[in-house]
């Protein structure tokens, strides 16, 4: 019996669409799920979806004169549909909106220790970007590091969790890898974090404030559950949490890992606030946290204010479904933002997937059209490669599929010093062995690229088992 294996993204405010940022977050995720799922064969539950009670998204409402409702479910749909256009083998999309997230939010929260929520009047730095208070020290000439706006000052009476109590216990699970925080440095962070000092923070806001939107807070009908407790929830919500449903008790309740996989701007919250709030509830903690890095376009921060974001349509459009899963896993190295441009795209695209892997796949089954049935040996399937599966469990991606690229440029490199259509008319024997080498290597490379290219590995399957194939990758100019 295998451990079952629970991997979440972050949930996304529907505010806007989806750009290329929470597109990369989706294709790292499944691609983690889908080495589980289809290489390791391990029970595996991914989820993803979107947050739909912040006040962000009531304010992106207001702004284009629609409905809250019809808006959040029009954007809802837009994610959604990432799906299908990057091929995401995910088990369910939450919306904070369902009911069944409803109940498990409330359920939550009276789970957690009563001793641990109390209400006060509090007066503050608001940032609605961020969707949390901010002190001075937060801040950058005034504003928010983050999203460069200067917050709003709020004034009110709210619940407040009591995290300045936790400190010691969350440091223990941290320092002891209970709860793994991946790479090492963001763990260091979230460690010196907790050293300065926890504060207690706000786990709701009025209903005025809120507009009326978002889940209410059982027992009191004035306030609306703030948006990090009711958004972070959905991991255990979607589970049907609310019913005690077979999905929570296997994938969250019982010996299963519980992954996290999100942007490394709020690792706190998944870090500290999550956890504390876990512990509250006397409930099962995440067993691993990867906060990723960043894209960047051009080298600069992508903004609709200087009209350089990126959309994952533009992307699947020019490159395909595969196409595009590649440029984004291969473009956010482990330790620093990445940097997409549609130059380095494109030269990256024709290099590694037209010219390399598509030309290599294509001269293989072209020149074995040569070869009696009987000639070709078909090639066991290979065990997924350890140095790659090694990567892929470190979360480096790129890394990893520069290590499956070594082999592509390998019998590249290989066919240009064999020659085998010469050997075709000089010495068949060669030949058929030459070509029986190609074919193992195809034979890895369908295997080593399950998880990060699914219909890729798919296609050359289909073509060593039919002796045929179509062009995986043409030139894009």
């Amino acid at each position: 019996m295998t451990t079952p294996f629970f991997i979440t993204t972050a949930i996304d405010y529907v505010n806007g669409e989806p750009h290329v940022g929470h597109a990369a977050e989706k294709v790292l995720t499944d691609t983690v799920a889908r080495y589980h799922r289809d290489v390791l064969r391990e029970e595996t539950f991914f989820l993803t979806g979107t947050d739909e009670n912040s006040l962000k998204n009531v304010q992106g409402a207001e702004k284009a004169g629609r409905p809250v409702d019809e808006y959040v479910k029009e954007n809802a749909e837009a994610f959604k549909s990432l799906g299908d256009s990057l091929g995401l083998s995910f088990d369910r999309f939450i919306r904070t909106t369902e009911p069944i997230h409803f109940d498990g939010a409330k359920k939550f929260w009276s789970a957690m220790d009563p001793a641990d929520l109390y209400k006060k009047s509090y007066h503050g730095l608001y940032c609605v970007g961020c969707e949390e208070f901010k002190t001075e020290k937060d801040l950058i000439d005034g504003k928010c590091p983050e999203h460069m706006t200067e917050p709003e000052t709020v004034a009110e009476e709210n619940w407040f969790f009591r995290l300045s109590s936790y400190g010691d216990r969350l440091k223990k699970l941290i320092d002891s890898g209970e709860i793994s925080i991946v790479p090492e440095f963001r763990k260091n962070e979230v460690l010196s974090f907790i050293g300065m000092g926890l504060e207690d923070f706000s786990v709701s806001r009025s209903v005025a404030r809120a507009k009326g939107w978002g889940v209410p807070v059982p027992g009191d009908e004035s306030q609306i559950m703030y948006v990090w407790v009711d958004a972070l929830a959905n991991y255990i919500t979607a589970l049907d949490y609310a019913g005690d449903g077979a999905e929570y008790a296997k994938f969250w309740a019982g010996e299963s890992e519980r992954v996290h996989i999100i942007g490394k701007g709020i690792l706190r919250f998944h870090a500290i606030y999550w956890p504390a709030m876990l512990l509250s509830a006397k409930l099962p903690l995440p067993t691993k946290i990867y906060a990723h890095e960043y894209l960047t376009i051009d080298g600069t921060k992508m903004s609709k204010s200087l009209g350089n974001v990126l959309y994952p349509g533009e992307l699947v459009e020019r490159f395909g479904k595969d196409g595009s899963r590649y440029l984004l896993l291969s473009s956010i190295p482990y330790s620093k933002d990445g940097d997409l441009s549609w130059a380095k795209m494109t030269e990256k695209f024709n290099a590694d997937l037209a010219n390399g892997l598509g030309n290599l796949v294509s001269r293989v089954m072209r020149m074995s059209e040569g070869l009696d049935a009987d000639a070709k040996k078909v090639p066991e399937t290979p065990i997924f490669p350890e140095e790659v599966a090694k990567l892929l469990e470190s979360y480096r991606f790129a890394e990893a599929l520069e290590k499956i690229w070594e082999t592509v440029r390998d019998a590249n490199r290989y066919i240009e010093e064999e020659k085998p259509w010469e050997l075709a008319k000089n010495d068949r024997e060669k030949f058929v062995g030459v070509m029986n080498v190609l074919f193992d290597r195809l034979s890895f490379l369908s295997v080593a690229l399950t998880p990060f290219l699914p219909d890729t590995a798919e296609k050359i399957r289909i073509s060593l088992e039919t002796g045929k194939t179509e062009i995986l990758f043409q030139r894009v100019k």
